[in-house]
């Protein structure tokens, strides 16, 4: 993997897994977000080769995905990737293992939206998420109670960061999460299926 990735410098990396099926606004608008509230110099997309959990009726295959990702134009801080098909896992508590083995100076912080955080008990091995890397969870409506009164956010209210300011999570040695309230973005991927597939 060339340095460009930030193997040699300790950068913080935010890491924003999914189909992108397909890319959409919504996913620039959370790591633009990201980028400024959690103070990072990276994002990189994790394009899923396959989400377990979802059907693969009308999924486009990887190369496409990734593609049509690129295409956007995303900022040069973005990274498009199929770093899981390269590193042979499927599952987000693997990739999460093998990216800080890989990439072990660099500070990730794994970045969801709140509805990820209500179905995560869903996921393999979803406590690993919460003790191997940061979680930075984006406020999505109308998610937002269900999420923070959910199994995921009652098991580890302990590792939760309750503070304003996002940035507060680098002070911390052991792995934390933060809840970040933010402006609302409508787009997302099932929407523009349906319309297109309508």
């Amino acid at each position: 993997m060339p340095s460009r990735w930030g193997d040699s410098r300790r950068i913080k990396i935010g890491l924003l897994g999914g189909s992108f099926n397909p890319a959409h606004e919504g996913h620039l608008h959370i790591s633009m977000e990201a980028k400024r509230r959690l103070g990072l110099e990276q994002v990189w997309w994790l394009v899923s080769p396959q989400n377990p959990l979802k059907s693969t009726k009308g999924l486009e295959n990887l190369n496409d995905r990734v593609s049509t990702a690129r295409s956007m134009g995303p900022p040069p801080w973005i990274k498009v990737t199929d770093l899981e098909r390269s590193l042979g896992s499927d599952r987000t508590w693997k990739t999460l293992g093998l990216l800080k083995r890989r990439f072990p100076k660099a500070q990730f912080v794994w970045l969801m939206g709140a509805d990820n955080l209500v179905q995560i008990p869903a996921w393999s091995r979803w406590s690993r998420l919460f003790e191997t890397v940061h979680i930075a969870v984006f406020d999505r409506s109308p998610y937002s109670h269900k999420a923070l009164s959910g199994m995921a956010s009652w098991r580890f209210a302990s590792r939760r960061l309750r503070v304003s300011k996002p940035l507060a999570l680098w002070q911390k040695t052991k792995p934390m999460w933060v809840y970040v309230s933010q402006r609302q973005h409508s787009a997302s991927s099932s929407e523009i299926r349906s319309r297109y597939n309508g």
